[in-house]
């Protein structure tokens, strides 16, 4: 009965035209043989940087196949028709509505809803993302399709999902001490713990982590942060999985105030928006044929650990090319200084004022001399994290490879950012920037004013042409290649390079943030010149 509702409502078949078709290479006349190739089991899955367009080989590549399991997801399963991460291939045509001119623009690439698209790539990567919205807006029945691609039947999934209530204990997260060890045991050794079965899955799923107690919170933190659970000295080593959290807000509610480092240990932040009331026909359809669709995932879509181990590597290989490092460099580099935070330059930071009981606030609002609106440090009251940084990275290799590509684009990083400093950029809602026409809605909406501050960052960036004209890379570079061989003539040359970026920035006047690096750089560098220059001479 099932599969005939399935066929009749072409919901159980994988389109076999591929999700993101492109023009063929044009054959060269003259091909060389390429070198014998040790076999490797990761070819069996290989991506993009090697698969054959899956029209042409009959197979289909992970890329293409997670992209077959989005589009089946937003066509019959999850109802979003928001396309919040939007790619243009061309200039778009934009309109403005009402009295905010709020802007409307139409995307001309290939663009996606970040409530699935996001906890797809989580799975692929094996990261943490938590959900947020409303009762009823879909969070967990995301999470379950999650759990289903990774190969679980609906049964195990809803089986593993943890539900948060203000009784859960430890014991009720983790497993139970066997009484009869309790009672005859000699030593803890001894002691047998029968472990709850969701530990051992590759997918995790916590539903209303917010309404957690406060001790069950942190042996959570424990199992996020070091997969292992620990119960009487006994250890649970738990496979690398993909973690999925709900919670109804995230502004302190649910029953327990979420602790910081468990909120830390979130990769991505995804809103779970409104439901479109012009697709309420699909609703009544579900109700009429009794369909569900974490009943109904065609089995093409599906992943087996082999494959998502596989995905997970070639994810990785993805480049992501230098000059778009540095300017993630330069955008990270904004939110961490603070001129005021300490009399000592490795100390001058929002995060030392924090630790010691300083207001930053306070602090960032006593600097003079500065443009309070385009200096963009000014509109946060922390900086960002090694974590939040790799993860980035991370996200943003996953989303080229989810478009197919080899390397990261500027746009990958572009979208895939606010979604993950979502929750680790903090606002400065007292700077001066909020006050500005047109930007108080930027206070509620945390992802378009991450979004607008990687603009600034990268509009600074090109006035400043770091692309052609960047001394501080330059010297790095050459200090990267290391020290064997260089002369003591070289390394005298390089100090007084050193010497003169730090001349240029002091008749500057103004020590703005995204030097702040770059300074400490340079008195780095100037120590490894320093010291290596001493064993050349003691060695002569």
């Amino acid at each position: 009965m099932l599969d005939s509702i399935k066929n009749a409502l072409g919901i159980g078949k994988v389109p076999e035209a591929p999700t993101n078709p492109r023009p063929k290479p044009v054959a060269k006349t003259k091909t060389p043989v390429p070198p014998p190739k040790e076999f490797d089991v990761a070819d069996l899955f290989s991506g993009p940087a090697g698969a054959v367009q899956p029209a042409e080989a009959g197979a289909t590549g992970l890329d293409e196949k997670l992209r077959q399991a989005y589009f089946w997801i937003i066509n019959h399963a999850v109802i979003s028709p928001f396309y919040d991460i939007a790619y243009e291939e061309t200039p778009p045509s934009q309109y403005k509505l009402g009295d905010s001119h709020c802007p409307i623009v139409l995307p001309t690439g290939q663009s996606y809803s970040s409530f699935v698209l996001l906890p797809l790539l989580t799975l692929a990567l094996r990261r943490k993302c938590l959900l947020i919205g409303g009762p009823g807006r879909g969070k967990t029945q995301t999470a379950i399709l999650m759990g289903i691609l990774s190969g679980y039947s609906l049964k195990e999934v809803r089986r593993g999902i943890q539900h948060g209530q203000p009784q859960m204990t430890i014991a009720d997260l983790l497993g139970n001490p066997l009484p009869a060890d309790l009672v005859g045991a000699k030593s803890m050794d001894e002691i047998t713990i029968a472990w709850r079965k969701w530990l051992g899955m590759r997918v995790k799923i916590i539903d209303e982590y917010n309404r957690i107690p406060t001790r069950t919170q942190s042996a959570l933190l424990t199992l996020m942060a070091d997969n292992y659970a620990e119960i009487l000295d006994q250890v649970f080593e738990c496979p690398e999985s993909a973690w999925y959290l709900t919670a109804n807000d995230d502004a302190g509610g649910g029953t327990y105030q979420v602790i910081e480092a468990l909120r830390d240990r979130i990769d991505v932040v995804v809103r779970a928006l409104h439901f479109n009331t012009r697709f309420l026909g699909d609703l009544l359809v579900r109700i009429e044929q009794k369909v569900k669709p974490e009943d109904i995932v065609p089995p093409q879509i599906i992943f087996t650990e082999t494959e998502l181990d596989a995905m997970q590597k070639q994810i990785l290989k993805v480049r992501l090319p230098i000059p778009l490092r540095r300017r993630l460099e330069f955008f990270a580099a904004q939110f961490e200084f603070l001129e005021g935070g300490a009399s000592m330059l490795e100390y001058r930071t929002k995060d030392n004022a924090a630790c010691s009981g300083g207001d930053v606030k306070m602090l960032l609002n006593q600097e003079t001399g500065k443009d309070r609106v385009r200096e963009i440090g000014m509109q946060s009251v922390n900086g960002l994290s090694v974590r939040a940084l790799m993860t980035a990275m991370a996200f943003m290799k996953g989303m080229a490879f989810f478009h197919g590509e080899e390397e990261v684009s500027l746009e990958d990083m572009r979208q895939m950012l606010p979604f993950v400093l979502h929750d680790k950029l903090r606002p400065n809602l007292d700077a001066r920037f909020f006050e500005e026409p047109g930007n108080a809605a930027l206070r509620f909406d945390r992802i378009g004013w991450i979004r607008r501050l990687f603009d600034q960052a990268c509009a600074e960036y090109d006035r400043l042409n770091l692309d052609q004209d960047d001394p501080v890379a330059v010297l790095q570079h050459e200090l990267d290649q290391g020290l064997d061989g260089v002369s003591e003539k070289e390394v005298h040359s390089r100090v007084a390079r050193i010497e003169q970026i730090l001349n240029t920035y002091q008749r500057g006047k103004k020590f703005y943030a995204h030097l702040y690096d770059d300074v400490l750089s340079l008195k780095y560098m100037y120590q490894r010149y320093t010291n290596y220059l001493r064993w050349l001479l003691t060695r002569s």
